[in-house]
C-alpha cells in the first residue's frame, strides 16, 4: 500500500532534480525549510521527527539537498519529508510538504472496528509496522 501524504502524493517518486526545482521554488518565496522522518506515518501523526534544524537562512538549494541525502544515509528505511515554513505575520504556516523517501516496503494500515453501547460503532486506523518496536518496523 502506498502512502499518500503531502504535495504531490498521488504521482511517481518525484527525482532529486524535482525536489531540488521544489526547494528552489520555496527558497525563492522565502519560506524556510526542514527534513523530517518517521517510522509511523499515521495521518494524525503531524509530528515527524525532525532531522538537523530548520534551514531558515539557507538560500541555496544543493545545501537542503545535501541534508535530504544525509537523512536518506541515516534512516534509509524510513520515510522522509521535506517540509516548508511561511514565517510571514498572518501566516505561520506549513505552505508545502512533500515525501521524498520511504522504506522498500510500505506495510499499509488496518480499519479496527469497535462497537459500543447501542448501536455506537468507532473506527480508528493503526499502521502494521507499529506492531514491531520502534526503530525496526521497517
Amino acid at each position: 500500500m502506498r502512502l499518500t501524504q503531502g504535495t504531490f502524493s498521488f504521482l511517481p517518486d518525484l527525482s532529486d532534480a524535482q525536489i531540488t526545482a521544489q526547494i528552489e521554488y520555496c527558497l525563492e518565496r522565502g519560506w524556510a525549510v526542514s527534513v523530517e522522518y518517521t517510522e509511523d506515518p499515521h495521518p494524525r501523526n503531524t509530528y515527524w521527527e525532525m532531522f538537523g534544524i530548520p534551514m531558515f537562512d539557507l538560500k541555496d538549494a544543493a545545501g537542503i539537498m545535501r541534508e535530504v541525502e544525509a537523512c536518506r544515509r541515516t534512516f534509509p528505511n524510513c520515510y522522509i519529508k521535506v517540509n516548508a515554513f511561511d514565517a510571514t505575520r498572518g501566516i505561520e504556516s506549513v505552505r508545502l510538504s512533500f515525501i521524498v523517501a520511504r522504506p522498500a516496503e510500505e506495510p499499509g494500515f488496518e480499519l479496527l472496528r469497535e462497537e459500543g453501547p447501542g448501536r455506537q460503532v468507532r473506527y480508528s486506523l493503526r499502521s502494521y509496522a507499529t506492531r514491531r518496536p520502534e526503530g525496526h518496523r521497517y
